[in-house]
Parts: C-alpha cells; structure tokens; sequence
C-alpha cells in the first residue's frame, strides 16, 4: 500500500471515530444539534480560556457536520459582537483550511487532471481552478453551503493562498450577520423570541448587499467571459453593402 493510500486510510479512520465519539455522545444524551450548541456555550462560557476552547471547537465543526452559521451565533451570544466577530474570522477561516486540506488529501492527485466530464460541476470545477480567487468569493457572498465549499476546493485542489484570501473576504457579510443576531441571544435554544429586531434588521440588510454584490460580480464575470465577435474584415464589409 503506498503511502498516498496509507494517509488517506488513517484520515478516514480517525474521521470515522470522531463521528462516532460525537454521535453517541448526541444519542447518549438525546441532543439535537442546537441542544449540543446551547450546551457547548454553558460549557465554554465557565471557563478562563473559553475563547481558545471555542477556537478549538470550531476547528472540529466541520469534521462533525455542525453548520457554521450555528457556531458564529454561538459566538456572538457568548463574546459580543466586536470580539465574537475577531473570534469567529480566526475560527472560521481555520476551520475552512482543515476542510479544504481533508478534501485535498483524500481526493488526491487526479482531481486536479480529470477533464473528461461535462456539464455544470465540469464548468464551475474548471473555473475554481482558473479563477480560484474571484469563484471561491463569490460563493462565499451567495452564502453557500460553507463546508462544501471547503472540501469541495480541496478536492479540485484550488490555490490554497487563493482560497483563504477569497474566505477571509467573502465570509465577512455572513460573519456580521450571524454574530450580531448571536448577541441579541440570551439562549441559543430561545428560538425566534429572543431575537433583537434592529439586529435582524441589520443581518437582513447585511445579507441583501451581500447577494447583490454577488450578482453584480457575477454578471461582470460572464461578461468579461462571453466571446466578442471579431470585427468584419475590410473585404467582408465591402461584400456586405457592394
């Protein structure tokens, strides 16, 4: 087994125990999701190093499927908003290049070189590797799924400096947004009656630039990418009106 294989093996295997650890833990204690989020805060919010262990939490997230926007509501309820916002660009962006560094790592090297299929993934796979910086932060503004974003780079093997450049932009809207409605939380579990109405307000609008940034972005892009026809030869244009 070569030692490419032998990587891949044990990152899948310690992957798999994680999962396992985490889910059995949810199951012992009949958690859902936010119920181990909200428990994770009362645990964190205890201790003397609590923005370490939160950093260190969030690094784990995507290896557990715990979606980001839950942990970046965590961290404004537990750290305000200013030093949640600091807290969650060095938790989120960290956690962004330990899922692009696994899809790497087990997709490998043929990723990079398969060109051989068609249609949508085929075109947006050419083009996170082509135009790796402009793709990853307009995916990031349309607030796409984070981590599949992540791995998804990985695999494709997207320029790494490229990548986290685009992350650490782009997923600045979504990390104003989901911290401040955290910090109008008393309780993650509260649901919607908790929630500050000026600080949806500003998440709503934050949101809405975002996306319209994206499409501008976006619709500048195809057309900088749309063929322009070459302009008629001399000949042409004397057959046109002769």
């Amino acid at each position: 087994m070569s030692s490419i294989a032998i990587r891949r093996l044990a990152i899948i295997v310690v992957w798999c125990a994680v999962l396992i650890g985490w889910f059995s833990y949810r199951n012992a204690n009949d958690l859902g999701t936010i119920d181990a989020a909200q428990g994770l805060v009362e645990q964190v919010d205890m201790l003397t190093w609590a923005p370490v262990v939160f950093v260190a939490a969030y690094l784990l997230r995507p290896l557990l499927f715990v979606p980001a926007s839950l942990m970046t509501v965590a961290a404004g309820l537990l750290f305000g908003a200013t030093f949640g916002t600091v807290l969650v660009i060095i938790a989120a962006n960290g956690s962004a290049m330990v899922a692009y560094n696994v899809g790497r790592s087990l997709a490998g090297e043929q990723a990079e070189h398969d060109d051989e299929r068609a249609g949508l993934v085929h075109r947006w796979g050419q083009r996170l590797r082509t135009r790796s910086f402009e793709t990853v932060f307009v995916m990031r503004l349309l607030f796409l799924p984070y981590d599949l974003v992540n791995y998804t780079s990985g695999a494709l093997r997207v320029h790494r400096p490229a990548f986290l450049t685009a992350t650490v932009l782009g997923t600045l809207p979504g990390t104003l947004s989901f911290v401040l409605l955290g910090a109008s939380l008393e309780r993650l579990d509260d649901g919607l009656g908790g929630i500050d109405p000026w600080a949806v307000g500003a998440s709503v609008a934050i949101f809405v630039i975002s996306m319209v940034v994206a499409a501008l972005l976006r619709r500048s892009s195809a057309a900088a990418d749309a063929p322009n026809e070459p302009l008629p030869s001399p000949t042409e244009t004397s057959a046109r009106h002769g």
